[in-house]
């Protein structure tokens, strides 16, 4: 099964040292995972939220780049939704999460857990 592949100035994504640098660590403990999804539900008051999942096999919607070794699969209907963002993993207290920061949010809920794109 072939996907099309981005660079990230195609998408306008990116992910900061920091991102990378976990999910590297983390794909070294899947060996059956290619990489990580960037998947947008339906969810919240705002409208949509994110989610990662790991990729073992590539579906043929799927768009694929890579940032610094790091393949990132996004469905095609989700690259509007995900373009120009940013993907950071943060530590926050005793919680270690990803961040994602959009640029093209035109909304976020209170809690963080959806967003909307005009």
């Amino acid at each position: 099964m072939s996907a099309e592949v981005f660079t990230p100035s195609d998408v306008n994504v990116t992910m900061t040292p920091t991102a990378v640098k976990h999910v590297r660590k983390q794909l070294d403990k899947k060996p059956e995972a290619k990489g990580i999804r960037l998947a947008i539900k339906k969810s919240g008051c705002s409208g949509f939220k994110y989610e990662t999942q790991w990729v073992e096999t590539p579906e043929s919607d799927d768009r694929i780049f890579t940032i610094d070794g790091v393949d990132v699969y996004v469905k095609q209907e989700h690259l509007p939704l995900v373009n120009g963002i940013e993907i950071d993993f943060v530590t926050e207290g005793v919680n270690s999460l990803f961040r994602f920061r959009n640029p093209n949010a035109t909304a976020e809920c209170g809690c963080g857990e959806s967003f909307t794109v005009a």
